[in-house]
Order: C-alpha cells, then sequence, then structure tokens
C-alpha cells in the first residue's frame, strides 16, 4: 500500500488555485482546456473514490473521455472534497484487495491504486503548468508514477487513450521529468505567449 491522500490534497489546493479567467487556457493535454482538465480531476476523483470501495456503476464503469469533461457549477467545491474523498478511500486495506474497476476496465486493487496516483501526479502538473502553480510532488508518488509510466510499453496501440509517444528526456533530469517523458509529456512545455 501507499498513500494517496498527499497527492489527492495537493491536486486538490491547485484546483483552488485556479482563477476564473485561467479556464480557458490550453493545457499539455490538447484535447483539454483548464475548464475540461479541472472537470476531468473531479471526474477521476469519484471514479478511484468508488473504486476503492469496489462500485460497479456510472462512476466506475463509464471509460472516461477527458475533452468532453464538462465543469460542474460546484467545482470550487465539488472537486476538492471529491480529492480529498479519493485520498481517504484509498486508505481502506479492502480497497486493495481483488477486483475493482475504473473507467470500465476491471483491475486488481492495487494497479487501480496506481493508476489513480499517477493521475493525480501527471494532471496535477498539467494543471499547475497551464496555471501558473508551483508543483512539487512528493518523492513516494513520483517513485510509483515512474514505476507504472515505465512499464506502459513503446507500442502505440498499448499507449493509445493513455499516453503520447515517449518524450526523451536528458539522464540528469529531475524524476519528475523523467515521469512526464515517460508519459509523452514536453517536460519544457508551457502555455503559449499571447
Amino acid at each position: 500500500m501507499f498513500d494517496l491522500t498527499a497527492s489527492a490534497a495537493r491536486a486538490a489546493a491547485l484546483v483552488a488555485g485556479v482563477r476564473e479567467d485561467q479556464l480557458e487556457n490550453p493545457t499539455p493535454c490538447p484535447e483539454m482546456r483548464v475548464r475540461e482538465l479541472v472537470a476531468h480531476l473531479h471526474g477521476l476523483a469519484i471514479a478511484f473514490r468508488d473504486a476503492a470501495a469496489k462500485i460497479d456503476g456510472p462512476t466506475t464503469m463509464t471509460p472516461p473521455d477527458p475533452g468532453a469533461s464538462v465543469l460542474a457549477e460546484d467545482w470550487r467545491e465539488g472537486a476538492p472534497a471529491a480529492l480529498d474523498e479519493l485520498g481517504r478511500a484509498w486508505r481502506d486495506p479492502a480497497a486493495w484487495q481483488g477486483m475493482t474497476r475504473a473507467g470500465g476496465v476491471e483491475m486488481p486493487g492495487e494497479v487501480t491504486a496506481m493508476v489513480a496516483l499517477d493521475e493525480l501526479v501527471l494532471h496535477g502538473w498539467d494543471l499547475a503548468v497551464a496555471t501558473g502553480q508551483s508543483y512539487d510532488p512528493d518523492t513516494a508518488a513520483l517513485e510509483v508514477a515512474e514505476q507504472f509510466c515505465a512499464g506502459i510499453g513503446e507500442d502505440p496501440t498499448e499507449r493509445s487513450g493513455l499516453f503520447g509517444p515517449r518524450v526523451p528526456v536528458a539522464a540528469d533530469s529531475s524524476r519528475l521529468d523523467r515521469v512526464l517523458g515517460l508519459s509523452g509529456r514536453d517536460p519544457s512545455w508551457s502555455p503559449p505567449r499571447g
């Protein structure tokens, strides 16, 4: 088991730091603006919270469509609350046992937790860089995310829907930059200057 609460809290703080005038900003995810990214974080928090509880229903059975995510009216309260619930849900040892489902995919509990943490780490960075916020994920979370991202092969069919092609980074890059490169993100991405 590993702890998801710090990464969930970090993502919640980033959501709280989004200004209204940043909702239309581009993000490192080409199909999402900040508004879709916040909506996606909100939705994945609910899905992985429910996956921890082994709930079979619309929240866990529906494949994600980040580009079609609609920002809830109460996103300022709702998204951070859902992220907090996600972190707490995975503190229950039962969440890690047996099989569960998220995004319509059935996986062992421990793999589902890895996917959830990877989503928090990567989308935390996406949101931070898109909105000019600082981002410093904890070492333990980066270790899990690096292990997960490194396990996804180079084959485009294996990466489809998860990540883009790997982005090479220098050998002496930070662990965060290595994780970003493995996930298909360019660590030097920044919003276009208008």
